[in-house]
């Protein structure tokens, strides 16, 4: 039986690692019918592997019994991707709508007494888009990506990051979540990443995703202001737990935890606020301000601390990208001196004390303690880490006093990136952040947002240039968000967002950095425009 057992434990490795290349080949393959394969290779290799992985938990028992409710299930899903891939066939400018709609949603699913959060309608998006992909790309010509003309070195970095995650979850010490981390999350975002870099963006397109995501902050906005009123949460024990003890109450909507229901109005604010700083018409300027002043305020009850951080980060690269760099990056740097003199001098009246290990650890709600940890861990295992997914459980069997301490992440990336990594996994995670800040940061045309692009003969209309431009600016900021917001929270590549963002960025580089279009006999500067 060793034998056996073996080939047993190792399928479910060899699986990831297949699902994995496959899923980066098709971020990397420049030909439209090979990527295709790939994507279909992967779902079907991932939904495999997640299958046999826990076909025989209690968990997965008590969805398929009784075994016709869970066909009924299965055939509703399947009708509902179906349904979904004619209409993205026939309106495939559908697609980055429905997407941003998906994405704050997760559905509660029961099992064996556990829930778990997964973002079921995202992944039926996902899933269709891929049909009517494979259809529209198999019914056409294969060819490779339009509009490609260098090395994509934001997907080669994806793609190996993506690679080496499941390679070494081969020794990880938690190889279920390394295998939920790569299923529910890796593997299906890198396709909603190709999916996405293949839409055509229009200005109609940009602005009804700033509509749908301010919309959808605004309703969530609501339900906090009455989760606020009324003093009560609809889920997560340990946030209605520390509720009744704090002086103040926190909300969390329809989310799970108040720092991603704030990362989410963060994100909304950014691309409002874009919407805003670009548009010439006063109208556009007052509605903009009243979302504003409702997300600023839901924002508020959130208290998360890395999300208001996460916002002024955001509002500085506006700043920078629709005035003047030099002089946002000096506001910025005063903003931070001036902050933390505020919080040395007047430790005794913030009730903090940063000059103990253990007050330090109370003001970032006991993430200096995880951080010091995960840097403990990464120094005894410094090239290779413990293994994909391991941070949680490596940190307790370290720690031999925290045997119960509910652990997943250091809460700050690179140190969780760093202990199950290691140095390896570390550049590759540098190497992706360089890769995405370049792609939204590299080209200098695009940033004269003011009117000083040159002239050219082609491009886009005038309203759509600039549209274009500040939509690239708006998600350049939500990323550098996202990116801070890592730094003092979690989730950076299994937050949907993260693909979003990047992939629309990549997509609208190519036409935000073009001038204004020259007319016949006429020359004009740039100016703001109505969005």
């Amino acid at each position: 039986m060793g034998p056996a057992l073996a080939v047993v434990d190792a399928a479910p490795k060899l699986g990831i690692v297949l699902a994995a290349v496959t899923a980066a080949a098709t971020l990397v393959d420049p030909y439209a019918r090979r990527r295709t394969v790939w994507m279909g290779m992967s779902l079907v290799l991932a939904a495999v592997i997640l299958i046999g992985h826990i076909d025989d938990t209690e968990q997965f028992r008590s969805l398929t019994d009784p075994p016709l409710r869970f066909a009924g299930l299965c055939v509703a899903g399947a009708l509902t991707v179906v349904l979904l891939a004619i209409v993205l066939t026939r309106r495939p400018v559908a697609f980055p709508l429905l997407v941003v709609g998906a994405l704050p949603f997760r559905v509660p699913i029961e099992a064996a007494g556990q829930t778990a959060n997964l973002l079921v309608p995202l992944y039926l998006v996902i899933a269709a888009g891929c049909v009517a992909h494979g259809w529209q790309v198999w019914a056409g010509v294969d060819s490779p990506v339009s509009g490609r003309t260098r090395l994509p070195l934001l997907e080669l970095a994806l793609g190996a990051f993506l690679v080496l995650y499941a390679l070494q979850a081969s020794y990880t010490k938690d190889f279920d979540t390394a295998l939920e981390q790569a299923v529910f999350f890796l593997i299906p975002f890198a396709l909603l990443y190709a999916l996405l870099r293949e839409v055509r963006w229009s200005r109609e397109i940009v602005l009804g995703c700033v509509a749908v995501m301010a919309l959808l902050a605004i309703a969530f906005c609501g339900i906090g202001f009455w989760e606020y009123e009324r003093r009560e949460l609809f889920w997560n024990p340990k946030v209605i737990a520390a509720n009744q003890f704090e002086s103040y109450f926190r909300v969390n909507s329809v989310f799970w935890d108040p720092n991603v229901y704030g990362r989410f109005l963060v994100l909304a604010v950014l691309a409002v606020t874009a919407l805003m700083l670009w548009s010439a018409r006063v109208r556009v300027a007052l509605a903009s301000a009243v979302v504003l002043a409702v997300l600023w305020a839901g924002l508020v009850l959130t208290f998360s601390q890395s999300s208001f951080a996460a916002l002024l980060a955001g509002l500085a690269v506006l700043a920078a990208l629709r005035w003047d760099v030099r002089r946002a990056a000096a506001a910025a740097a005063a903003a931070l001196l001036l902050g933390g003199a505020f919080a040395v001098l007047f430790q005794d009246t913030l009730k903090i004390d940063l000059g103990s290990s253990g007050g330090l650890n109370k003001v970032t709600s006991g993430r200096a303690d995880l951080i010091g940890g995960g840097v403990e861990l990464f120094a005894k295992r410094p090239l290779q880490g413990y293994g994909s997914g391991s941070f949680g459980r490596a940190y307790r069997l370290e720690r031999k006093g925290n045997q119960q301490q509910a652990v997943s992440a250091s809460h700050t990336m690179p140190v969780t990136v760093a202990a199950e990594q290691g140095l390896i996994g570390l550049a590759a995670y540098v190497a992706v952040l360089a890769a995405a800040l370049w792609s939204l940061f590299g080209d200098a045309a695009w940033r004269a947002t003011r009117g000083r692009a040159p002239p050219r003969q082609d491009g886009p209309p005038p309203a759509e240039g600039v549209a274009y431009r500040a939509a690239r600016a708006a998600l350049a900021a939500m990323f550098v968000a996202l990116l801070v917001h890592t730094m003092v929270y979690a989730a950076f590549l299994e937050d949907p967002f993260t693909w979003v963002i990047l992939a629309a960025g990549v997509s609208l580089a190519p036409l935000a950095q073009l001038g204004p279009v020259v007319r016949p006999a006429t020359v004009r500067h740039a100016q703001p425009v109505p969005a």
